[in-house]
Formats: C-alpha cells, structure tokens, sequence
C-alpha cells in the first residue's frame, strides 16, 4: 500500500509537472489528464466493472421509463453499437450489469423465474456473442434469499460469471439483514465479489428526505444520482461493518462504484467514533474492514483529485476502472484514466491486473 504521505507528495509533484501553473485543487483541468501520459499509456488494458445493460422485459417488470436523452448510450446494445464504442475507448472487457433493480425486486416465483431467464440471456445472447469482451455479474431474485443464494452458485459454476451485482433495499432490508446470510455465504464460499450499486429510495425515505421541494423531477435526481444514492450505499456498507458481517464473512469481498460512495472521505471520521463504540465488537478495529473487505471504481467520477483520494484510503490494490457506460461515456472515462499521472505499475493495477485478480478472469 502506498503510504499516504509518501503518495501526496509524489501525486502533487507529478500534478505539478503535467499541468504547470494549474491549482490542484479546483481547477477543472486537472480532470483532463496529461496528453503525453495519455499517449504513453495508449496500449495500456482496461476492464470496466460498472457496465450496464437492459432489455424491454427489464423495463416494463421495473416500471422504468426513461427522459429523453437518458442514457447517454443505447442501453439495449450489447452487441455491435456497444463493442464498437470498446473500441474506440479501448476497453477490452465489460463487465455486464443489469440495470437498477434487475431482478432483486419482484416477488417470490416471479423473481425466481425471471432471474434466471435473464442470467441465460446474459450468457447464450451476450457473452458467448463476445466471449472476449463481456463477462457477466448475477442478476439475483434477492426477494427469495434461499433461491437467490442457489443462482448465484449455478451462475457462477455452470455459466461462468464472476460475482454480482445488488441494488439498494429489498423490502426495507441492506445485506446486513440475517435474511441476506444464505447469499452471503455463498459469495464467500465461491469466492467472488458482491458489487452493491444503488437503488432507488422507498417512500419512507423520499417523504422524510427529498420530496416538498417544489419539483418532483428535483427530488427525485436529489434522491437519486445527485446525492442520495451514493449516501445509502455507504451507509449499507458501514451497516454491514459494525453489524458485524465481516467477522462471519472474513473473506467475503465488496465492491463499491463512485469512487467508493464518499467512503474514503469519511474514513478518518469512521475510524474516529464508530472506532469508539465498537471497541471490544468487533474482531478488528472499524476502518480495517473498508480496506480489508471492500474494493472501489472509478465509474462516473472521473476526477483525479478523487482518484488520488480514493488511493490514499484504499491503495493501490484495492481500486478499479470502471465507466458506468452507458449513462456516461466509455471513451471519455477511459482518455481521462490514460491521461493520469502515475506510475504505470500503479495504472495497470488500476486499470486491469486488480480485476484479473478479483474476478479470476485474464485478458
């Protein structure tokens, strides 16, 4: 792990010299990256874990409607549209993802069902489409534990998937709920991550929180991308701390997009007081477990002063590249990471090596 003080200085004097006369810490240009970096690094691998897909049946089983211009990208294609933009960013593999909620939130054999018709077109339509580009998280009836638990292991044995992905609440309920434990422990017994991505508030959380602002489309993106989502992951994962799942679950690994949900801004206030309160709780001291048992990506945020923030806290093993295609560009996020000033050992690790090895994948 890079020490923090040593990574400051290094990453400020390497600012310094990509960008001479440029402010750290506010200017928009420091985003951009270096071009001769940029070049330097062109050939250089990328894995994208945060990538997302849907299908008609996704949408109308969710009720989600999208406004104009929202994604980015055609969020149906992934096929040619899709790997040619790969291309063009020069991102060798995606990870598929269903949208938010996939399939965790439809009730008992209706999820069931559904799950495991979509983790089949993830693989026959998709994947073997492309076996080179895409690999697949697990769309899980997660409304149906037991049954949630058993998907993921056939996905993971008999189609090859490499984890999967969660959505916020299951009726009222973050994975720190006993209910979640079957899931759990089949992560950990596989071995592969658990990649919680934001989910859409419940009522109870608009009515208190976010609406009476004069403009439902307000509340609702406040609720949502704007702030609330990243808010609500972070508090599931610090649940899932001091409630104690990482001392049941030791090996069982998390991942986090946003560049960790505002995580590693916090990280020396939770070692402050939730180090207090959970003294002689749990097995390890508080922040322990964010750098022992949760790994974070760069998707949508591609802002260095963030990632140098997110290196700090984590290290340099622990934080992937990623680019939540399609609501933002594939291209953008890649030319911003290529265009860091770091050491290349550093940026492959980023970029590809630390998902080959969490994933048990290989380019």
């Amino acid at each position: 792990m890079i020490k923090r003080r040593e990574f400051l200085l290094s990453a400020s004097a390497m600012g310094a010299m990509a960008l001479p006369g440029v402010s750290f810490a506010n200017s928009d240009l420091w985003s951009i990256g270096s071009a001769e970096i940029a070049e330097r690094d062109k050939d250089m691998p990328l894995i994208g874990l945060e990538e997302h897909f849907a299908t008609p049946e996704m949408m109308q089983l969710n009720n989600i409607k999208f406004p104009p211009g929202v994604p980015s990208f055609d969020i149906m294609d992934v096929g040619v549209g899709r790997v040619a933009h790969m291309d063009e960013a020069g991102l060798n593999i995606m990870v598929l993802s269903a949208l938010t909620p996939g399939a965790q939130l439809l009730p008992g054999q209706q999820g069931i069902d559904y799950a495991t018709r979509l983790n089949d077109q993830i693989k026959t339509d998709y994947i073997d489409a492309h076996p080179d580009r895409f690999r697949g998280f697990a769309a899980l009836p997660l409304t149906s534990p037991e049954a949630a638990a058993l998907e993921l292991e056939r996905c993971v044995n008999e189609l090859g998937f490499v984890g999967t992905m969660t959505y916020g609440a299951v009726n009222g309920m973050f994975l720190d709920h006993p209910e979640f434990e079957p899931v759990l422990t089949m992560a950990e017994t596989l071995g592969v991550p658990i990649y919680i991505h934001p989910g859409w508030a419940s009522k109870e959380a608009m009515d208190l929180y976010y609406d009476d602002l004069g403009d439902p489309i307000v509340s609702r993106v406040l609720s949502g991308a704007g702030y609330g989502w990243h808010q609500e992951v972070a508090l599931q994962c610090l649940r899932m701390i001091v409630s104690g799942v990482f001392d049941r679950h030791p090996n069982l690994q998390i991942i986090i997009g946003h560049m960790g949900e505002a995580l590693p801004f916090y990280y020396w206030r939770i070692g402050d007081d939730l180090a207090k309160v959970t003294t002689g709780k749990l097995q390890k001291p508080v922040q322990s477990y964010v750098t022992d048992n949760f790994h974070i990506t760069t998707s949508a945020f591609f802002r260095t002063e963030l990632l140098e923030l997110a290196l700090t806290v984590m290290g340099e093993d622990r934080v992937l590249f990623s680019t939540d295609y399609p609501f933002v560009s594939g291209i953008e996020g890649a030319e911003w990471f290529r265009g860091v000033d770091l050491p290349r050992p550093v940026k492959e690790k980023i970029g590809y090596k630390n998902a080959e090895k969490l994933l048990n994948i290989s380019l």
